[in-house]
């Protein structure tokens, strides 16, 4: 997901690292500047050179919906589903005798959906006071600019401007 910035040698950095270089340009949103990548990898500019940097990064949590003990069984049961059937897998890959290898492989995925289902709930009514409610973390910029090395900086932008019109 985090990909380095520019850099002059052919190596990538080993440790993540804010990219030093010129802003070609600035987007409000991510979608536009990767298509703004897309287009200059399109015209032949080394894309390899460019990084979208995000400023003023915030963490967004979106509630997805409320939980209750039903919705929290059902979870469970699919998570466990989830492993029982790639225990159920490896049973039938390492199982030499395949004639009962299908009540196995069934019971492999009823087993892990109960204890999944088992572990959401217990697991659910220990916490139920101070969470009643899924959701999902995002970290979002503010604005994302493409930075690119200074000697690159006027054929980037001349390919964005020729782009647009």
């Amino acid at each position: 997901m985090s990909t380095p910035g520019p850099v002059s040698s052919s190596r990538l950095p080993m440790i993540p690292e804010i990219p030093k270089g010129e802003v070609i340009s600035t987007y409000d949103r991510y979608e536009d500047a990767k298509h703004a990548v897309d287009v200059l990898a399109r015209a032949g500019f080394p894309v390899r050179q460019i990084s979208i940097l995000g400023n003023d990064v915030r963490s967004v949590e979106r509630v997805t919906g409320r939980l209750t003990y039903g919705r929290v069984a059902l979870m469970g049961a699919l998570s466990g589903a989830y492993l029982g059937l790639f225990l159920g897998l490896l049973l039938f890959i390492f199982q030499p005798d395949n004639a009962a290898i299908l009540g196995v492989f069934a019971a492999a995925v009823v087993i892990g959906a109960g204890f999944g289902m088992l572990f959401g709930v217990l697991s659910y009514a220990m916490n139920r006071n101070r969470r009643d409610f899924s959701s999902v973390m995002q970290m979002v910029a503010n604005r994302y600019d493409l930075v690119t090395e200074p000697e690159l900086l006027h054929e980037a932008r001349k390919i964005l401007t020729a782009s647009v019109q």
